[in-house]
């Protein structure tokens, strides 16, 4: 089921919106201020996000470029003006379409459903190369340069996450209620320091770390050809 974050500081706009994607099979999250719309993306991943230009606290047009930097997440943009430079420059940031107030809500469920249709919303990928990585989700195998990897069951979940998560800095409060609190195991943030050091040095070779330390955030996948924070 496709998932689309819903920004805008209009309560009864937000919620319209909200109803009519419930209605056609997408579950939606609401915010109504970029800061809220910050705090949803560090915790969850989205196929869509339609995004106001206009917030109380900030451009939506300026958080649309930290998007693009930090998530691979399409966007459309919902705006009041109807500025040819404006619409121009934002397709320029990568913007996927733009909706016009005051505009028809069917109107507006076909946009999204069509970019959430060329885009292919979130999917699960069986398999995953990176670096001298080679992983099976479906199998929980993992090669280095060819050769099979032993994971412990933990360390293969931490694996998997960090790359489902690719670009997002994930925080230990992220990754503890991900792969421990949600089975209803406890564990202590020197536990989650150890499992990854143990990853860490396993997946590791002379070319590639993978797992970057963000000092006083968390941690973040490094794939293959990509710059660090």
């Amino acid at each position: 089921m496709s998932r689309v974050l819903v920004i805008e500081d209009d309560e009864i706009l937000n919620g319209g919106l909200c109803y009519n994607l419930q209605k056609r099979g997408i579950t939606p999250f609401s915010a109504y201020t970029l800061e809220e719309a910050k705090e949803l993306l560090s915790k969850e991943a989205y196929d869509l996000i339609v995004l106001d230009v206009n917030l109380p606290d900030g451009s939506g047009f300026e958080f649309a470029q930290d998007i693009a930097a930090l998530y691979e997440i399409p966007f459309i943009f919902l705006t009041a003006h109807n500025l040819e430079d404006e619409i121009i420059g934002g397709y320029h940031m990568g913007a996927e379409d733009y909706i016009t107030k005051p505009f028809r809500i069917q109107i507006a469920m076909e946009k999204i459903q069509a970019v959430l249709r060329r885009c292919g919303g979130r999917h699960e990928e069986p398999c995953y190369s990176c670096g001298n990585l080679d992983i099976d989700f479906e199998k929980r195998i993992v090669r280095k340069s060819g050769e099979l990897l032993e994971l412990t069951p933990t360390e293969f979940d931490l694996l998997q996450f960090f790359c489902k998560n690719r670009r997002k800095i994930l925080t230990k409060d992220i990754l503890l209620e991900n792969i421990w609190d949600n089975r209803r195991r406890f564990v202590s943030e020197h536990t989650l320091s150890l499992n990854i050091s143990r990853l860490r040095n396993k997946i590791a070779d002379d070319q590639f770390d993978y797992i970057k330390t963000i000092y006083g955030m968390g941690y973040r996948w490094i794939g293959a050809g990509e710059a660090g924070v």
